[in-house]
Protein backbone atom coordinates (compact mmCIF):
# COMPACT_ATOMS: atom_id res chain seq x y z
CA UNK A 1 0.00 0.00 0.00
CA UNK A 2 1.58 3.39 -0.90
CA UNK A 3 0.99 5.86 2.12
CA UNK A 4 1.45 9.08 -0.29
CA UNK A 5 -2.15 9.81 -1.73
CA UNK A 6 -2.87 9.73 2.09
CA UNK A 7 0.40 12.48 2.96
CA UNK A 8 -1.13 14.32 0.41
CA UNK A 9 -4.73 14.82 1.26
CA UNK A 10 -3.70 15.18 4.69
CA UNK A 11 -1.84 17.86 3.01
CA UNK A 12 -4.20 18.97 0.74
CA UNK A 13 -7.01 19.42 4.02
CA UNK A 14 -4.77 21.19 6.13
CA UNK A 15 -4.17 23.98 3.10
CA UNK A 16 -7.54 24.10 2.39
CA UNK A 17 -8.49 24.50 6.24
CA UNK A 18 -6.16 27.13 6.40
CA UNK A 19 -7.37 28.87 3.59
CA UNK A 20 -11.40 28.68 4.54
CA UNK A 21 -11.11 29.67 8.23
CA UNK A 22 -8.21 32.98 6.75
CA UNK A 23 -10.92 33.75 4.24
CA UNK A 24 -13.70 33.71 7.03
CA UNK A 25 -11.74 35.57 9.53
CA UNK A 26 -10.09 38.40 7.04
CA UNK A 27 -14.37 38.95 5.98
CA UNK A 28 -15.42 38.96 9.52
CA UNK A 29 -13.15 41.38 10.17
CA UNK A 30 -13.81 43.86 7.28
CA UNK A 31 -17.78 42.67 8.47
CA UNK A 32 -17.00 44.16 11.66
CA UNK A 33 -15.05 47.26 10.31
CA UNK A 34 -18.21 48.21 8.30
CA UNK A 35 -20.29 47.66 11.17
CA UNK A 36 -18.16 50.00 13.22
CA UNK A 37 -18.58 52.37 10.82
CA UNK A 38 -22.55 53.01 11.56
CA UNK A 39 -21.80 53.30 14.95
CA UNK A 40 -21.03 57.05 16.89
CA UNK A 41 -18.30 58.36 16.17
CA UNK A 42 -16.61 56.17 18.45
CA UNK A 43 -16.77 53.11 16.07
CA UNK A 44 -15.13 55.43 13.14
CA UNK A 45 -11.39 54.73 13.84
CA UNK A 46 -12.08 51.63 15.23
CA UNK A 47 -14.20 50.06 12.25
CA UNK A 48 -11.33 51.19 9.63
CA UNK A 49 -8.53 49.21 11.92
CA UNK A 50 -10.50 46.11 11.71
CA UNK A 51 -11.09 46.71 8.01
CA UNK A 52 -7.35 47.46 7.18
CA UNK A 53 -6.78 43.98 9.35
CA UNK A 54 -9.04 42.29 7.21
CA UNK A 55 -7.78 43.19 4.26
CA UNK A 56 -4.49 42.47 5.39
CA UNK A 57 -5.07 38.99 6.26
CA UNK A 58 -6.72 39.05 2.80
CA UNK A 59 -3.46 39.79 1.47
CA UNK A 60 -0.91 37.32 3.68
CA UNK A 61 -3.04 34.35 3.11
CA UNK A 62 -1.15 33.02 0.26
CA UNK A 63 2.45 33.82 1.84
CA UNK A 64 1.01 32.03 5.09
CA UNK A 65 -0.22 29.01 2.50
CA UNK A 66 3.56 28.87 1.38
CA UNK A 67 5.17 28.86 5.37
CA UNK A 68 2.34 26.20 5.85
CA UNK A 69 3.25 24.35 2.60
CA UNK A 70 7.23 24.54 3.85
CA UNK A 71 6.12 23.05 7.20
CA UNK A 72 4.44 20.57 6.14
CA UNK A 73 6.93 19.62 3.40
CA UNK A 74 9.70 19.37 6.41
CA UNK A 75 7.75 17.71 8.35
CA UNK A 76 7.08 14.73 5.53
CA UNK A 77 11.57 15.00 5.02
CA UNK A 78 10.48 15.79 0.93
CA UNK A 79 13.74 17.97 0.73
CA UNK A 80 13.29 19.20 -2.51
CA UNK A 81 9.60 20.55 -2.35
CA UNK A 82 10.94 22.11 1.45
CA UNK A 83 13.75 23.91 -0.59
CA UNK A 84 11.33 25.23 -2.99
CA UNK A 85 8.65 26.42 -0.42
CA UNK A 86 12.26 28.28 1.04
CA UNK A 87 13.00 29.72 -2.05
CA UNK A 88 9.32 31.08 -3.00
CA UNK A 89 9.44 32.65 0.83
CA UNK A 90 13.09 34.05 -0.05
CA UNK A 91 11.57 35.86 -3.28
CA UNK A 92 8.69 37.14 -1.36
CA UNK A 93 10.82 38.61 1.47
CA UNK A 94 12.71 39.95 -1.08
CA UNK A 95 10.12 41.57 -2.70
CA UNK A 96 8.84 43.21 0.59
CA UNK A 97 12.19 44.47 1.60
CA UNK A 98 13.19 45.99 -1.54
CA UNK A 99 9.88 47.90 -2.10
CA UNK A 100 8.98 51.32 -2.10
CA UNK A 101 9.62 52.44 1.89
Amino acid sequence: MNPQPEKQARRDRGIAALLWYGTWAASACIAIGMALDFLPPAGGQAGYRFVQAGVALFILLPVARVALMLALFLRERDYAYTAISALVLLIIAAGVLSGPQ
